[in-house]
Formats: C-alpha cells, structure tokens, sequence
C-alpha cells in the first residue's frame, strides 16, 4: 500500500525554562539554562542538589482544579503542553470525526511521588489507609490517558514506555499510524516529573548523576569535565497530521516528519553499546524511510546526556553511521540547558529540530569548552546560521532502546 505523508501542525512544551514553546524557544535561542538548587525535597542527605525543575507552573491555568487534583504532576504536564499543541495546530475538534484522531503519550516512571507517598501511608498506618486512586495516579499510561479525556481524542491511544526514549518512540508510532492509515491526526510526545527524593536517590547510586553544585557547570555534554546528568522534568507534545489532511484545512505545516528509524542494543540494561552499532542502525533506519541520502543530512539533535559513556558511545554510532560525513554535521544537545527529561526528552528535542529547521538556525551546547581526542566531532560549541533542510533527533533508553526521527524542512 502507499503510504501517506506526516506533518507537523502544532507543538506544545512545558520545560525548565520555559512554560510554552515560544517562551522554551526564546530561552534556547538566550542559552539560558535552567539548573537550580532542588525545592521538591530538602536535599540535606542527598549528593544531588541540582536539577532542571520546571518554575511557576499552575496547572489551573489548562484545567479546572477538580481535573487537577486528580492528576499528578507528569499528567498535568502533558495536559498543559497537548492544549496548546491542539491551539498552535487551529484545529476545530468538534468538526472532526474523534475516532479518527489519537493520542500517542508516553512517560518512562509515571509518578515516582504518589508511589512515595502512599507507601509512607502502608507503612506508618497499615495497608487499609493507602489511597484509592493510587494505581491510576502513578500508572505512565494515564498522561496520555488524561489528555484523551480532556480533549476527546477516541482514536488509537497508547503509552510507549522505553524510558529516555518514550516520546520519540511516542512521536515515532504517532508518525506510523497515520502514515499507514490508523488515524489522521495523533496528539504525540513525552511527560515526566521525577525529580523527587527515590528519583533523584535512585539515578545517585547509579551514578548517573552530576553531583556538581556550580548551576553553570553541572551539566556538560561532549565536554571532558562531563559527570553525569541533570534531571529535568516537562513534557513535550506535537500535533502529528496526514499532508493533505492539514492542506485540506488549511493548517500551518511547520514541518514534515519524514522517517523513523528503531533499534535494540540486546547489550546492557543501562548503558549503550560500547561501539554503537544499535544506535547507529537507528539513524540508518530513520534516513532510509525518509529515502534520505546519509550525505544529505546536515544536523543532529543528539541525545547528549553528558554521562562519560553516552556522549563516546553516541559519538562512535555517528561515526559508524555516517562515516567521514560524520564530521560535516553540526551535532549538539538541548540538555545543556534543560537537563534529562527521560521519557519527555526525545519529544522535547523533537519540537526544537522543528524550530530550528523553521529558522535556520542551530543552537550551541551550552557550557561546551573542549572534548576527549576521540570525540573530534562538530558539537556545537557556537551556534549556527544558515539553510537547515534535515534534522535527526536521536533517543537512547535504558535497556538497550534506540529511537531516531528524520525532520524534513516543510518545502510543499
């Protein structure tokens, strides 16, 4: 069968630094970071002070305050950041048909604090006082099952979970199911919120974790200072579209999403194959179901965690990739700036490869001052004007998940 052609029509976020997209991408274009002491928790015990929390959030201001009191954070997010996708798109819901349009949202934990929180509850006063409405509290599935519900999407509706990969795998099953014909519009990306006390505990004794203080010089990928990642918290959210769907409406097309590429390292449980030969087939895959030429593409939005072993093995995978093209891409990371967003990352670093491609302009990876002799590649450390026609944002999850996603410049 032929397959049809996706573009995208809306974007919402809610970051670190920045409550909406025009705010996120006014602060990316600044290269203002968004690390800062922890106010979730008092951080006494803990190594980690730093994270990227997102600041005076209400989320009264996209629900009422029933809906919100039965959401948590991670919910709410995706909430906030899907209506003003479905805004930013002008689509009128109430003319289309609601089983043809879906929601594709996914969230690597769910909620870490209702977790905590009722098992405080079991433990200081017995198993009968934990609350009812735990396990749709917590389940990952619910923010995707929340922006369903508030804005009566009754298409296909999942949650991929595959940790820092789940929005691009999100926004990568999305881009599926319309091109082959499940749905014409899917409502896609990533929401998480686990900056708390088990969260921030439990990347610690991974060792995952920066335990820097300095807010300038916590969170450095490709650079050799690098001592792990900051964690973030945000969704990000698109409104994916069938071509002649969104012309027949009239829509603003701000990009097309052209090819997905996804893989499994079968390696380890965290960390990334040692010569990335997963992550570098995901790119492959990607480019080859756009009909894209590895010499054409021009930039990567890498994943750029800042841990010692991701940012080597990242950069080994676009080198297997692409070869002596590797050194032509300009190749940088928004989590500079904002940190990890796990499940939120991938659709978050979507929307500003959208933003980029519309403006010609790439951003520079903040803090980056010099990198280890084998990572001799263009990371970005000044920003970049000029034509930009494709971008690949790349995700990789805990567990072996590789995720890439070819952004095509929107020519018609």
């Amino acid at each position: 069968m032929s397959v049809r052609r996706v573009v995208v029509t809306g974007m919402g976020a809610v970051t670190p630094i920045g409550n909406d997209t025009e705010q996120f991408w006014a602060a990316v274009k600044e290269g203002k970071t968004g690390f800062a002491p922890i106010t979730a928790f008092d951080t006494t015990e803990y190594k980690v002070k730093l994270a990227a929390e997102v600041k005076d959030y209400d989320p009264t201001l996209s629900m009422d305050k029933k809906s919100a009191k039965r959401m948590e954070r991670f919910s709410q997010f995706a909430v906030t950041a899907a209506g003003e996708a479905i805004r930013d798109s002008g689509i009128d819901l109430e003319k289309m048909d609601p089983y043809r349009i879906g929601c594709a949202v996914g969230s690597g934990v769910g909620s870490l604090q209702a977790i905590e929180r009722e098992c405080a509850h079991l433990r200081e006063k017995g198993p009968s006082r934990v609350g009812p409405l735990l396990v749709p509290l917590m389940i990952s599935n619910m923010a995707a099952g929340n922006v369903s519900i508030a804005y009566g999407l009754k298409g296909k509706n999942i949650d991929v979970v595959t940790a820092c990969a789940s929005g691009t795998h999100s926004i990568g099953e999305a881009f599926r199911s319309i091109r082959y014909g499940e749905a014409d519009v899917m409502v896609a990306g990533g929401s998480e919120a686990a900056v708390s006390p088990i969260g921030i505990a439990g990347f610690t004794a991974l060792t995952a974790l920066s335990t820097c203080e300095d807010p300038a010089q916590c969170s450095l990928p490709f650079d050799e200072r690098r001592s792990g990642f900051v964690m973030g918290e945000g969704a990000g959210i698109v409104v994916l579209e069938e071509l002649e769907h969104a012309k027949a409406r009239g829509a603003k097309i701000l990009a097309e999403l052209a090819g997905y590429g996804s893989t499994a390292d079968a390696f380890h449980i965290t960390s990334p194959a040692e010569d990335g030969a997963g992550a570098a087939r995901a790119m492959i895959n990607a480019l080859e179901d756009a009909g894209i030429a590895r010499e054409e593409l021009e930039y990567i939005n890498a994943h750029g965690t800042a841990t010692h072993y991701n940012d080597l093995f990242e950069t080994r995978a676009i080198k297997l990739a692409f070869g002596e093209h590797a050194y032509r891409l300009k190749i940088n990371s928004t989590k500079s700036m904002i940190g990890h967003l796990l499940g939120a990352a991938g659709a978050v670093e979507f929307i500003t490869c959208v933003k980029e491609l519309q403006e010609g302009y790439i951003h520079r990876t903040v803090g980056l001052e010099r990198s280890e002799p084998e990572m001799d590649l263009d990371y970005c450390r000044g920003e970049y004007r000029g034509d930009v026609r494709y971008a690949l944002s790349n995700s990789l999850g805990f567990g072996g998940h590789n995720a890439s996603l070819l952004v095509k410049k929107y020519e018609g």
